[in-house]
C-alpha cells in the first residue's frame, strides 16, 4: 500500500497536466529528439519485417480484418487501429533495436523501451483521427513523458520478472490516444482505468528465448487504444487508477515515488534517452562496445582471436544476458539477449545488426569458434551495472583489453552522432525492402517536418514498406 508520501491523486495530477499542454511548450531540442525517435522507429519497423515469424504474424492480423483506420506499415493493408497500432509495434521490437533508457531527473536511467509502443499508437490514432502532425507529435511527447515517469518513479527491477514494456508502455499510451481522441477529463480517467485492468508483461520469454518477448509492448499499444475507444462510449474505471487502492502504483512498482514521479511535471519533457547502435539488449551494450572498439582501436581480427574474457557484474552474469549462447526456438530472440553472442559477432563483423542474428548467422563455424573461445566472469563491483571489460588474449602470446562504462547511444554521455542515426535509418529501410534513396529522403523529411504537416497520411504513405 502506498506511504503518506505516495497520497497523491496521480491520475488527476497527469490528466489536468495532459489536457494542458500546447506545442509551444516543447523546447526545441525535446522536438528534435522526437525526430530522431519516430525515424528510428520507422527504421526498426521495417527491419522487422524480416524477423523470424513476422510475416505470418502480419498476415494473421491483417487476416482479422475489421473497420480500415491505420495501417500496417509492412504491407500497407488498412485495419482497426488498435491492431494496426499492435503488429507494428510488434515489429519494431524484433530485433530489440528500438530506443530505450527511461529518463528521469539528473539525466538519470532506468530500463524502459517506451518508442515501441508511443509511436505505433500515435501514428495509429493520428491516421484514424485524421489528427495533425502537430497534434500527433504534442500527444506523443506528452504520452511519452508520462511514460518515463511512471517508468524512473517505479522502483522497477529488470530481473523482478515483470516487463515494463507492457505496464508504463500502456499508461503512457492511454494518453496519446485519449489527446488525439479527444476524450474529456473524466474519460481519460475511465481511460486509464480500463487499461490497468490490461497492464502486464513477463521477461520470462526472454529467459526462454522465446519471440512472446514482442508481446507486452504491442498488447500495450492494442489495449491503450481499446481503452480510449471503451471509455468514449461510457464505459468506467476506478477514480484514481494510478495511485488509488489497488492501482498501477499498488500493483506494478516495486518502490513506487509518486513525488519524483510529478517533480517538474510541465516544465521538463522525458522519453527515451538511448538510440541504439547495435541490436542487442543494453545490457549487452557495455561489453559489446568494449569489442567494437577493440576491432576499431586496435585491429583485433576474429582469426588471431586465442580467448577472449568479458568481465562483468555478477547480477549482469546472473541475468539473462550472461547465459552461454544457444539458439533455442528463435536464434534471433536468444542473440539479441546473449552478450557471449554479442562479442563474439563484434569481434567478428566490428557491429551487431539484425542480419547478424538469424539462424544462419548463428551456426557459422566462424562464429561458433569464437563463441567456444569466448567465456564470461563475474569480477566487476556490484555497482558498475553499465560497464563491461573485454580482454583478448591473441594467439601471438599478446593481450589487448578495453573497458567502456558509457556504451554509446546515450544521449547525454555517448551520443550517436546525427550521421550514425541516419546510417541506422537507411540501413533498417534497406533491410526492410525499401531500397530507394529517393523514397527514404522523402521519409526522413516528412518525419523533421511532422508538426507543420496537415495530416500524417504523407508520412505513412512514405513509410509503408514496397511490397
Amino acid at each position: 500500500m502506498n506511504s503518506p508520501a505516495q497520497q497523491i491523486n496521480l491520475s488527476d495530477a497527469f490528466i489536468e497536466h495532459a489536457l494542458s499542454v500546447e506545442f509551444d511548450d516543447f523546447p526545441q531540442a525535446v522536438i528534435e529528439r522526437a525526430h530522431q525517435r519516430l525515424a528510428d522507429a520507422l527504421g526498426n519497423i521495417a527491419a522487422g519485417t524480416q524477423a523470424e515469424g513476422m510475416s505470418d504474424l502480419v498476415d494473421l492480423v491483417t487476416h482479422w480484418g475489421g473497420v480500415p483506420e491505420a495501417t500496417v506499415l509492412a504491407n500497407g493493408t488498412l485495419i482497426p487501429a488498435h491492431n494496426a497500432a499492435m503488429i507494428n509495434a510488434a515489429l519494431m521490437r524484433s530485433f530489440d533495436f528500438e530506443p530505450v533508457g527511461a529518463e528521469g531527473p539528473e539525466q538519470r536511467q532506468v530500463p524502459a523501451h517506451i518508442t515501441g509502443t508511443t509511436v505505433p499508437v500515435a501514428l495509429a490514432v493520428a491516421e484514424a483521427r485524421g489528427s495533425s502532425g502537430r497534434d500527433m507529435l504534442t500527444a506523443l511527447l506528452v504520452g511519452e513523458d508520462i511514460a518515463a515517469r511512471l517508468a524512473f518513479g517505479s522502483g522497477f527491477d529488470v530481473y523482478s520478472g515483470q516487463d515494463n514494456t507492457g505496464t508504463v508502455n500502456g499508461v503512457g499510451a492511454v494518453f496519446i490516444a485519449g489527446l488525439l481522441m479527444g476524450l474529456t477529463q473524466d474519460q481519460l480517467r475511465h481511460a486509464l482505468g480500463i487499461v490497468v485492468n490490461q497492464l502486464a508483461g513477463s521477461v520470462g520469454s526472454i529467459f526462454d528465448g522465446a519471440a512472446t518477448f514482442k508481446l507486452p509492448m504491442s498488447f500495450a499499444a492494442r489495449n491503450a487504444i481499446i481503452s480510449c475507444e471503451m471509455a468514449q462510449v461510457g464505459m468506467t474505471g476506478q477514480r484514481d487508477p494510478l495511485s488509488g487502492m489497488f492501482g498501477f502504483l499498488d500493483s506494478f512498482c516495486a518502490d513506487p515515488k509518486a513525488e519524483l514521479m510529478i517533480k517538474d511535471l510541465g516544465r521538463v519533457f522525458y522519453a527515451d534517452a538511448v538510440i541504439k547502435p547495435w541490436s542487442a539488449c543494453r545490457a549487452s551494450h557495455p561489453s559489446l562496445d568494449a569489442a567494437v572498439r577493440l576491432v576499431e582501436n586496435h585491429g583485433v581480427r576474429a582469426q588471431d582471436v586465442e580467448k577472449v574474457t568479458v568481465h562483468v557484474t555478477p547480477r549482469t552474469k546472473a541475468g539473462f544476458v550472461g547465459k552461454p549462447f544457444a539458439p533455442g526456438p528463435n536464434a534471433e530472440v536468444s542473440a539479441a539477449f546473449s552478450i557471449h553472442f554479442a562479442v563474439a559477432t563484434a569481434l567478428l563483423h566490428g557491429t551487431v545488426r539484425p542480419e547478424f542474428l538469424g539462424p544462419q548467422a548463428a551456426s557459422d563455424p566462424h562464429l561458433q569458434d569464437l563463441l567456444e573461445r569466448t567465456e564470461i566472469e563475474a569480477s566487476l563491483a556490484p555497482e558498475e551495472v553499465l560497464t563491461a571489460e573485454v580482454e583478448v588474449l591473441l594467439k601471438d602470446g599478446t593481450t589487448v583489453h578495453q573497458r567502456v562504462a558509457d556504451p554509446r547511444g546515450d544521449i547525454y554521455t555517448a551520443p550517436l552522432s546525427r550521421e550514425q542515426v541516419l546510417q541506422k535509418f537507411r540501413a533498417n529501410l534497406r533491410l526492410g525492402g525499401q531500397a530507394s534513396q529517393q523514397r527514404q529522403n522523402q521519409l526522413l523529411n516528412a518525419i523533421e517536418t511532422i508538426e507543420s504537416a496537415a495530416d500524417v497520411q504523407n508520412l505513412i504513405r512514405l513509410a509503408v514498406l514496397p511490397s
